[in-house]
């Protein structure tokens, strides 16, 4: 799978670091980093990776299929 992120609709909440560490974070300045942004998430980490998108108060994160 991969998550889609709307930058523009993000407000640094950081739910989606607290429910996918592995997936996300947010740096020093209250950014989102998507560890794999442009990829797949890994299969291990899908299901803290659609946690994390359900739990975005102003869906700025989407999932998509995979790329393959």
């Amino acid at each position: 799978m991969q998550i889609n992120v709307d930058r523009n609709r993000c407000e640094g909440h950081g739910l989606c670091e607290e429910r996918g560490p592995r997936v996300f974070a947010l740096d020093d300045d209250g950014e989102l980093i998507h560890r794999f942004e442009g990829t797949d998430v890994p299969a291990e980490y899908e299901t803290e990776a659609a946690a994390a998108v359900a739990a975005c108060p102003v869906v700025a994160l989407r999932q998509a299929g995979p790329t393959r």
